[in-house]
Parts: C-alpha cells; sequence; structure tokens
C-alpha cells in the first residue's frame, strides 16, 4: 500500500467545525470543504431556513452537518451557538469567523456613528467574542484552530470603504495577538484575506461588465476568484498540514496586491 503520509494531514475526520456566515458564498464552500475532508460541520447564519437547506443538502451528499441559526452581533445568540455545538457533537475543533456586513459604502465624513459601530460589531467584536466563547474547547481538542476571513481591504485602503476596511484590517490584528497569546495551548489562528470574490457581497462590482472588466485589469490573473478558491486555503489551515502555522495571513488576490 503507498504512503500516504502528506495525504493524511488533510483529514479532518473527527473534528467538528463552526463556520459562521455559511448559508452562501465564501462561507458555504468553506464550510463544504471542510466537510468533504471528513469534518462534522456546524452550518450557521441569522436565516433558519437558509441553513437548514445547506445542511440538507450536505446530508445528503453524505455529509455531516448540523444547522444552528446566529446572529454574531448578538451576545445570546453567540453563546447558544458554542453551546449547542457542545451539546450536540461534545467538541469544538474549528472555528472560522467569516460572518460580516458593509452597511455603508460611500466618503468618509458621511460615515455615520452607527453605521460604524454596526460594521465593527458584526465585523470584528463578534469574532473576538466567538473565539472566547471557543477557546476552552479549542483548548480541550488539543489541536484547536480559528481562521478569521479578512479581507485585502484590511491590508490597503479602497476609497468608500472606510469602516469596512478597519473592521478587517483589526481582525488581522486580532488574530496576529490571538496566535501570539495561545499558541501555547496548541490553538493555532490565522487569517485569510480574500481579494475579488464572486458572491452575492461583491454583485455591485461584477453585474455591471464595465465595472467588472475595470477590476480584472487590476488583477494580474484577470478574473475573480470562486469561493471554493478560498475555501481550499481554509481546509488546508484547518487541519494538520498547517500544523505549524499560526499568526499568518494569507492572501487569496489573484496578485492583485503583489
Amino acid at each position: 500500500m503507498a504512503d500516504t503520509r502528506i495525504r493524511s494531514r488533510f483529514d479532518l475526520s473527527g473534528k467538528v467545525a463552526v463556520v459562521t456566515g455559511s448559508s452562501k458564498g465564501i462561507g458555504e464552500a468553506m464550510a463544504r470543504g471542510l466537510a468533504e475532508f471528513g469534518a462534522s460541520v456546524v452550518v450557521s447564519s441569522r436565516n433558519q431556513e437558509s441553513i437548514d437547506e445547506v445542511a440538507q443538502q450536505y446530508r445528503a451528499d453524505g455529509l455531516d452537518a448540523t444547522a444552528i441559526a446566529c446572529h454574531v452581533g448578538d451576545a445570546a445568540d453567540r453563546q447558544r451557538l458554542i453551546e449547542q455545538t457542545i451539546s450536540t457533537y461534545g467538541r469544538l475543533d474549528i472555528l472560522i469567523n467569516n460572518a460580516a456586513t458593509n452597511p455603508y459604502f460611500g466618503p468618509v465624513e458621511g460615515l455615520t456613528t452607527a453605521a460604524y459601530q454596526k460594521t465593527l460589531d458584526i465585523n470584528l467584536t463578534a469574532a473576538l467574542e466567538l473565539s472566547n466563547l471557543a477557546l476552552p474547547h479549542l483548548r480541550a481538542s488539543g489541536a484547536g484552530c480559528v481562521i478569521h476571513i479578512s479581507s485585502v481591504e484590511g491590508l490597503h485602503a479602497s476609497p468608500h470603504f472606510a469602516a469596512y476596511n478597519i473592521s478587517k484590517a483589526g481582525l488581522i490584528m486580532l488574530g496576529k495577538s490571538q496566535a501570539a497569546e495561545w499558541a501555547t495551548d496548541n490553538v493555532r489562528v490565522n487569517v485569510i484575506c480574500p481579494g475579488l470574490v464572486k458572491t452575492k457581497l461583491s454583485r455591485a462590482l461584477w453585474e455591471d461588465e464595465a465595472t467588472e472588466n475595470h477590476m480584472k485589469k487590476l488583477i494580474p490573473l484577470n478574473r475573480m476568484a470562486t469561493p471554493d478558491e478560498v475555501a481550499g486555503v481554509a481546509v488546508w489551515l484547518a487541519g494538520p498540514a498547517a500544523g505549524y502555522v499560526t499568526g499568518s495571513v494569507v492572501t487569496v488576490d489573484g496578485g492583485m496586491l503583489g
């Protein structure tokens, strides 16, 4: 029999993963990727019906999935998400903080305190709080993993995205800080920074052909990414294959930032 010592390091069998914002787009692709590599996956978003559909499809494909609704901006929902995961599976090994919002597009001087605070609450504070709730279980795992989904907008400033840019930059430093502190418990924390990915969130950039063509010119690969291309990075970071990777920021941007 062939030696599979490298391939086996991508096996996530026996692991339990929670992926927020996983009813569609990048989150759904990451949840499916983890499940296809053997993990039991908790699919989560605000809408129970949407995540029920995703989980049912996974189970129909022979994957292990449970749907638990959670508005990440609500403290009680965050607590319930972790508690129900432990109640269902008895453990938690992987947390992917993917849920995000961008309620305001416009100049900095027009950014209201309410829009700014909502963006930080969903994109940054929720990731901090969920990570802290998950930490005892990730420690108990012996090989826990947190992945924050930031953005290239956290690494460079695009006009009219101030609150989003700030929240995603903060998420990068949150991940680095957690990685520095939690390494002694063998809890790894890494950050993925996608570039332009063809999802509902980015629809304004690709549904207009002229805008899409302009954006493509900024990308050496001359195309937008698919959610599955981000999912592949998440699968790698989540498992033993990336066992010596923590505090890292991985860009998935087609060469956009160079």
